[in-house]
């Protein structure tokens, strides 16, 4: 068997390997690209069983891959974009796996490939799906927030987005503690600010607290199922809710 793994993020290919070893007992081989020049002559010159790919490479979309050659073998879309994307793959016979992903998804996908293969039900990606792939991606692509106006005594401070490293809700408010572990105020609500972040920074940790993946310095584990998060230059811990954990460790591998 013979595979194409279209991937720009070292660690996320690492990982797309790792499952692929841990599901089949079969030899198989494959070939990797990051961009779609790459991703072009490998197509150009090899015939694969399928395609394992994420959406943005380092030079453009893989969709704008798949537009300059005709695929014929089946695709399974690796992404961190939000289900809705992909209801236009069920007609096609094409699988996902939504990041951040566990073995057992993988699993799920390639097991549902070779299901439709096998039954024949594959057909290949389309135009027209392409289209509203990328429409969708287009709307999904929002430019999230990259500074906050903090109004202070001694007037208008501008606090970047990538400063913050914890936010804490305080009914119509929210209390930012940035990277040198100073407090600011923000009078919006925790779910206003939160839809506003990028959420491969930002993680929802329970009802009252967000964290940015760039400041934990130490993630223990409590009881029911919680962790305690200790953030740089912040004396308290904050903690998990035992049902955010699960998708906190998966956010954590992303």
């Amino acid at each position: 068997m013979n595979i194409l793994i279209l991937e720009d993020e070292i660690p996320a290919y690492q990982k797309l390997t790792k499952c692929l070893g841990n599901f089949f007992d079969i030899k198989i081989t494959h070939d990797w690209a990051r961009t779609i020049i790459d991703g072009e002559n490998l197509l150009k010159e090899n015939m694969y069983d399928f395609i394992l790919s994420d959406i943005q490479l380092l030079d453009g979309l893989s969709f704008d891959l798949f537009d300059k050659i005709k695929i014929e073998a089946p695709i399974i879309f690796c992404s961190a974009h939000d289900e809705y994307l992909f209801k236009a793959f069920n007609t096609n016979g094409i699988a996902y796996i939504l990041k951040p992903y566990s073995q057992d998804d993988f699993d799920k996908a390639i097991n549902k490939y070779e299901s439709l293969f096998k039954k024949g039900d594959y057909n290949s990606l389309d135009s027209n799906t392409i289209d509203a792939l990328k429409i969708a991606l287009q709307q999904e692509n929002t430019t999230y927030k990259k500074r906050f106006v903090i109004k202070k005594a001694s007037g208008i401070q501008l606090l970047n987005a990538t400063e913050i490293a914890l936010i804490t809700a305080s009914g119509d408010f929210c209390l930012v503690i940035d990277h040198l572990g100073k407090r600011h105020t923000i009078s919006q609500n925790l779910g206003s600010i939160y839809q506003q972040l990028n959420p491969k920074k930002f993680f929802k940790i329970n009802r009252s607290e967000i964290v940015n993946i760039d400041f934990i310095d130490k993630i223990e584990s409590h009881f029911k199922n919680r962790l305690l998060i200790s953030i740089k230059n912040h004396q308290e811990k904050v903690m998990t809710s035992s049902a955010t954990t699960s998708d906190f460790r998966k956010w954590l591998e992303s």
